[in-house]
């Protein structure tokens, strides 16, 4: 069994600065077999209100906006979404650093959350590389971010002798706008391996999986990577208690 830390602080929303809302309805391409949101279905809504939320701020850029980490927790007490639920999804930044920013995004139901996600983000110019926090970010972002600073390194954690092994065979509806496989075509690995609800999960993307790689789902209880000829491209943990 995989040790699973929380490295998150899930700030709250503040009553201060930019937020943005909209309501989704859970459709039968968002849900498993047993009605539950899966997974993916979950990182698409965050796909989706993030790109929502920049579109509507009106700002011009070139950069393309890359997660590389997201972790998901279920508020105790709370149930998990299910099919035909409308949930309302609330994001705002919750802090930045040199070169990347944190998002913050609750999901509703019935007025009170039930999943928390904090995502950490990295803009790059169109050719994929790096780029420094522009001025427009903080125009925007600055007053929800409250000057709160986040670190943006991530680790590459070890995999475990016991780990099962098995082809993860990409596909061309994998693919994004710039050529790599998306966020939530990434998170069905996750779905594969286990089902909603969890009480927490958290994804990180060390390097871009591409179109012509061949990959393999390695996995044991709680953790899971995705391997490209032995270099680790993404890591989960979860947990289901």
């Amino acid at each position: 069994m995989a040790t699973v830390a929380e490295p998150f602080e899930f700030v709250a929303l503040g009553d201060v600065g930019r937020r943005y809302a909209e309501e989704y309805l859970i459709r039968l391409g968002d849900a498993d077999e047993q009605g539950q949101l899966r997974l993916d279905g979950a990182a698409r809504f965050l796909q989706d209100v993030a790109t929502d939320d920049w579109t509507d701020t009106g700002v011009a850029s070139s950069d393309v906006w890359v997660v590389r980490r997201t972790t998901m927790r279920l508020v105790e007490g709370a149930r998990w979404p299910r099919y035909l639920d409308r949930v309302t999804i609330t994001t705002w930044c919750g802090g930045s650093g040199a070169a990347w920013a944190e998002r913050r995004t609750n999901f509703d139901l019935d007025g009170a959350a039930c999943l928390e996600v904090a995502a950490l983000w990295v803009p790059t110019d169109p050719s994929g590389r790096p780029v420094r926090m522009r001025e427009d970010f903080f125009a925007v972002y600055g007053e929800a971010a409250r000057a709160r600073k986040v670190p943006g390194r991530v680790s590459t954690p070890e995999i475990p002798d016991t780990a099962m092994s098995r082809p993860w065979p990409l596909r061309v509806a994998d693919l994004d706008i710039i050529g790599h496989v998306n966020n939530a075509a990434i998170w069905q690995a996750i779905s594969e391996v286990v089902a909603a609800p969890v009480t927490f999960v958290s994804v990180t993307h060390h390097q871009a999986l591409e179109r012509s790689d061949t990959v393999s789902l390695l996995s044991v209880p709680g953790a899971l990577w995705l391997v490209v000829d032995g270099v680790v491209k993404v890591s989960a943990q979860y947990r289901k208690d």
